[in-house]
């Protein structure tokens, strides 16, 4: 369980990200429509996870590996945002979030 400024930052960063993905949906989503669904931030706030959920792109794979590989401008663009309140800006991580898929699977596995 994280600290009450851990939830927080996490809560700034996730929309700050959001914006983010909204603002250059077509430069750096390809088009896509990308909503951070979870940020995880470690205690020493040197190194957070981001969930993704990726929507209307035929090769989501592809979405993804083109986010991943603009890491440091995203968090260039992010310590440009919020190096007002927050001294370091953390090392970002991408990730998958397939939540919906699981449970998609878990109730079509229930209706059987």
């Amino acid at each position: 369980m994280g600290s009450i400024r851990q939830k927080k930052v996490e809560a700034v960063i996730q929309a700050e990200l959001g914006k983010y993905f909204r603002e250059n949906a077509r430069s750096i989503c390809l088009g896509a429509m990308v909503s951070v669904t979870e940020v995880r931030v470690v205690p020493d706030m040197s190194y957070l996870k981001a969930f993704l959920s990726i929507f209307g792109h035929p090769d989501v794979k592809e979405v993804y590996n083109h986010i991943k590989s603009h890491k440091d401008e995203i968090r260039y663009e992010m310590g440009k945002r919020l190096g007002k309140s927050m001294r370091r800006i953390p090392d970002l991580s991408f990730y998958i979030d397939d939540s919906i898929d699981y449970a998609m699977e878990i109730d079509k596995l229930l209706g059987k």
